[in-house]
């Protein structure tokens, strides 16, 4: 014998939900108008939808895409939020955790090339805690070109760049910097000029200006020449992998493959990394 309670049988008198006839449910969907069970209710812009509706709605939505093929991001750039509120809290480990470990374990210098290649990324999340205005600045340039780039390229996209950039920063330090003395390299830096490279193909690409990009990394690159704390070879690196890997996305012919190709480019751009690194750590 079981007990239970007694179904709802469907009449004039008492709505029943369609999914779930058991249940009464006076609450009707704004869009079809059928009866829908507190489960099967979703909140609307007015009042409730059933889950059907919404299920048929989100077959029927076009997925828009931005310029270059990937989900539009609209609203705040989330990756690029999120880059920066990872480099304020390791800027904040570095300085609470005890002794200099943060910047001993995740720094990169030429001789990590091999052993330890990770450092080639997480280098570009620590900061000079003796130049307040390294973190600063570089946060700054980050949340100004992140903004621009992240809606255009698309937020997968735009961390693909950002991130090969890095590499590419840490590789440009590798290849044009002796292997000793083991100097220690941190700072965003080789990922912004990677975003310098690749707003300036994004623009050329779009037909828009590019002088006033010009003149910055102009402007930039030549600072890392007089002083002599900066890597100039990072700036260099990163500049060049971040127009690499944008004219990958960018250039990529438009169709039904565009996503596949795009992929393969900034793989190639991984690769050409890989065996600049392979070259240079051979070559001693």
């Amino acid at each position: 014998m079981s007990y239970g309670i007694p179904s709802a049988e469907p009449s004039a008198e008492v709505p029943v939900c369609p999914r779930h006839p058991d249940r009464p449910s006076y609450v009707r969907c704004q869009r079809c108008g059928r009866p829908a069970c507190p489960e099967c209710q979703r909140a609307a812009a007015v009042g409730f939808q059933c889950v059907d509706c919404i299920n048929e709605q989100k077959r029927t939505t076009p997925v828009y895409r931005s310029p270059y093929g990937g989900a539009l991001a609209v609203g705040r750039p989330l990756v690029t939020f999120t880059i920066i509120g990872l480099c304020v809290l390791v800027y904040i480990l570095q300085w609470i955790v005890p002794g200099d470990e943060v910047f001993e374990n995740f720094a990169f210098a030429n001789i990590f090339a091999v052993s330890e290649p990770w450092r080639m990324v997480t280098a570009a999340f620590l900061h000079s805690q003796g130049f307040l205005l390294h973190i600063v600045l570089n946060m700054y340039t980050l949340w100004i070109f992140g903004q621009a780039l992240e809606p255009l390229l698309g937020r997968i996209r735009f961390l693909a760049v950002y991130l090969l950039s890095a590499i590419g920063g840490s590789v440009g330090f590798l290849a044009l910097t002796p292997t000793l003395p083991p100097v220690g390299v941190v700072g965003a830096s080789g990922a912004i000029f990677g975003l310098f490279g690749a707003m300036l193909v994004v623009q050329r690409h779009r037909g828009g200006e590019t002088k006033q990009l010009w003149v910055l990394i102009a402007i930039n690159g030549a600072i890392g020449f007089f002083v002599p704390s900066i890597a100039w070879q990072a700036h260099l690196g990163g500049l060049i992998t971040g127009g690499l890997a944008a004219a990958a996305i960018a250039y990529a012919p438009k169709g039904k493959n565009q996503a596949l190709l795009q992929a393969g480019g900034l793989v190639l751009v991984a690769g050409l990394l890989a065996v600049v690194t392979w070259f240079r750590v051979t070559a001693g």
